[in-house]
């Protein structure tokens, strides 16, 4: 058996764009990705601060050091410039889970620059559905 357990997470990341005419996803600065181990084209949950609005995309990288946030396609009804996102990953482990487990997460600022960084990049040593 197995249980999803949360691996990286951006907290408070600020929407710099929208656009519904893209094909969907949500655009992250790449070093924001390096930075929570998230990879590109990863499967993201991401719910909105402002007005608890929920949904599931990929990710696609962003210009290194742009510190954008850009969500398209759809989702992009579902939020307004400015908002502030809680953009997690999830990684499938052997149930029960580690007790030592502990996410990677970014808290940023308003400009989407790193505030504080908690827990270290889940690497495989763990045992994870494949």
């Amino acid at each position: 058996m197995y249980v999803s357990m949360v691996r990286a997470k951006l907290h408070q990341a600020r929407v710099t764009m929208a656009d519904l005419e893209y094909e969907g996803s949500i655009g992250i600065d790449s070093d924001l990705l390096a930075e929570a181990g998230i990879f590109p084209y990863e499967k993201v949950l991401v719910v909105d601060i402002e007005n608890a609005n929920r949904f599931e995309t990929y990710t696609i990288p962003q210009p290194a050091g742009s510190r954008a946030i850009q969500v398209n396609g759809a989702a992009a009804r579902l939020v307004e410039l400015g908002d502030r996102l809680i953009i997690m990953s999830f990684v499938y482990v052997d149930f029960p889970p580690p007790t030592d487990w502990e996410p990677r997460v970014l808290i940023l600022n308003a400009d989407n620059s790193i505030k504080t960084t908690l827990g270290e990049i889940l690497q495989a040593p763990i045992k994870v559905k494949g």
